[in-house]
């Protein structure tokens, strides 16, 4: 099994474990955090149970499921959650998530957490293209994204069914090439 360790300046990246499900609830629970995700607020044993599917994605070979904690670089919190899906059918492709906890908030940190799983996936990896779709609503995500390097491709009407209705989706992308060309 590959278990990931990946620092930058300010946040790192590994794999989560039963000792951060507290500290994923208070990100995955909170209504301000999932406000833009195609779910309701979870609840402290719906995280566990996402932890506990997490670490069994871990153990997979190959890989394709990547559930990461971010951690504050300097006193190693739990300040958000990340993920990277290595899609089967093109194995060259993967799909990044991210949701960081509110106090974390217009520091940029959300757009060091994109670089940062744009570094593991084209350096890691071995990726040649990783995309994220974000709400329309989402701005963060969308200044988060952009200014790590990755550009919009357009939008995917009705893309997800979320507790209030069908969303469209806004994607962005990332080349290996171009990423280091920046």
């Amino acid at each position: 099994m590959r278990r990931v360790v990946c620092d930058g300046q300010r946040l790192g990246l590994r794999d989560v474990t039963e000792a951060d499900v507290a500290a994923l609830h208070s990100i995955y629970g909170d209504p301000t955090v999932t406000q833009h995700m195609p779910f309701t607020p979870r609840s402290l044993r719906e995280v566990a149970e996402l932890v506990g599917q997490a670490m069994e994605a871990a153990a997979a070979e190959p890989r394709h499921l990547y559930v990461l904690a971010v951690v504050d670089a300097d006193r190693r919190h739990v300040i958000g959650v990340a993920r990277l899906h290595v899609e089967a059918e093109h194995p060259h492709s993967a799909e990044i998530g991210f949701g960081l906890h509110p106090d974390q908030w217009g520091r940029g940190i959300g757009t060091d957490l994109v670089r940062l799983l744009l570094s593991f996936g084209f350096k890691q990896l071995g990726l040649h293209r990783i995309w994220g779709a974000r709400s329309p609503a989402n701005l963060p995500a969308q200044l988060a994204m952009l200014t790590a390097g990755m550009v919009e491709e357009g939008r995917i009407r009705h893309h997800v069914h979320t507790p209030h209705g069908w969303r469209d989706s806004i994607v962005h992308s990332a080349l290996q090439d171009e990423w280091i060309e920046r």
